[in-house]
């Protein structure tokens, strides 16, 4: 193996850069060797006084939004010091060539030389790097839950009559076991606006969010499902018979592939109860109104019966990642806790969350063009933007060392 160009440490008088578009013979740094080099960048070492140099211009054309010390001085301007200089440098050419639309940061480094470009981007990568975030202040707090987490937290006052997997074994109290997400959200929806008449229901969930409802929900879809825990008289084969012309919306056995709810496994008083509704016009979904004419008292009994006997199946719902699972994606590319090691890919440590947001979303919008980071970002919800954030902005971000590589 060839023996690399020596890049050493940040935050001493020497830092390594990757060069680009600077011929060779008049280059600010002096070049040791392309061994390191990728594309049209190659390795070389900046100088104490070519530092120097790149403070000053530091000081005339950046310093006024993210200070000498390479901190950002608004909640959306991202900090800089110790970060990898190759980066820089290719994302001020960005800018300088209008990359990034009309930006403030367009007019800062416009009339700029590629030479105080390679400078200024070794001057702050060179800098000490920002303290984590909850050492200084900014915007985190605590780190939120993930969905399932926030979900089964939210569910906590729903256990003692539903169960604390959804799985109820209070006659009366409908079995969430099983059921689409989709569905208990439109559910208690209903209850919320007064579709659905139960004024214990609408107190209780008055105060219900729709961000704490979906949670609520998808905890519920991706517990192991189980029939209720509640007695169901009736017969259970009169209630297989009548049930052949429920299974064109409900499913066979009451297992819902569509819009309509699973019905298997729910306990019988409530299934009975609803079904009264439905007749009564107290509940008032126009698809139910005539198969619930179309019964006596008796069949409704023994579909009861046949459904409350029926194991009921989880929905089709993905799981979602935790903030941590989705960071382990990032940091394939961003480095170990987003302290990247490649001088071409960002080190996210400690940068700023309100940033990071910002430029999240910049690349699922297109307005930042990535093939990787669209793919990465597809599907993103906001909450997880907002949680990865927060993730990398406490993050203690390290200075990166080069090491030459002996000749074998």
């Amino acid at each position: 193996m060839k023996r690399s160009a020596p890049i050493l440490l940040s935050n001493m008088l020497v830092t390594g850069i990757l060069l680009a578009g600077v011929a060779a013979a008049g280059s600010a740094f002096g070049a040791e060797g392309d061994s390191g080099a990728r594309g049209a960048l190659r390795a070389a070492l900046a100088t104490p006084q070519e530092i120097a140099e790149g403070k000053r211009v530091a000081e005339a054309s950046c310093a006024s939004c993210h200070g000498l010390a390479g901190v950002g001085k608004s909640k959306d301007t991202p900090n800089i010091a110790g970060q990898r200089p190759g980066y820089l440098y290719q994302e001020l050419r960005v800018y300088q060539v209008g990359g990034r639309g009309n930006t403030p940061m367009n007019n800062a480094v416009k009339f700029l030389s590629d030479d105080a470009l390679v400078k200024v981007s070794a001057y702050y990568a060179n800098l000490e790097p920002a303290l984590p975030a909850a050492s200084v202040g900014t915007k985190t707090g605590p780190a939120k839950l993930d969905p399932l987490s926030a979900g089964k937290a939210a569910a906590s006052g729903c256990a003692g009559c539903h169960g604390e997997t959804g799985i109820t074994s209070t006659p009366g109290m409908p079995n969430l076991s099983g059921l689409d997400p989709k569905y208990v959200v439109a559910a208690v929806k209903a209850y919320q606006h007064g579709q659905r008449k139960d004024d214990m229901m609408k107190t209780l969930v008055s105060a219900v969010t729709d961000a704490e409802l979906d949670n609520i929900a998808l905890y519920y879809a991706l517990q192991k499902p189980g029939k209720a825990k509640t007695p169901a008289p009736g017969d259970q084969a009169a209630g297989k018979s009548a049930a052949v012309a429920c299974a064109g919306c409900h499913g066979d056995g009451g297992v819902s592939t569509g819009t309509a709810p699973s019905l298997a496994g729910q306990d019988a008083q409530y299934f009975i109860a609803a079904m009264k509704s439905y007749k009564d016009g107290s509940r008032s979904e126009s698809a139910m109104k005539a198969p619930a004419a179309s019964v006596d008292e008796g069949t409704i009994k023994n579909l009861a019966a046949y459904y409350a006997n029926q194991m009921p199946q989880q929905p089709t719902v993905r799981k979602p990642l935790t903030t941590e699972e989705m960071a382990q994606r990032c940091d394939r590319c961003h480095g170990v806790n987003g302290n990247s090691t490649d001088l071409h890919v960002p080190a996210l440590a400690a940068q700023r969350s309100e940033y990071l947001e910002r430029v999240m979303r910049a690349y699922q919008k297109g307005e930042r063009r990535s093939t990787a980071m669209s793919a990465m970002l597809d599907g993103v919800s906001e909450a997880d933007i907002e949680g990865l954030a927060a993730h990398y902005a406490r993050q203690k971000a390290r200075a990166v060392v080069f090491l030459p590589l002996p000749s074998k």
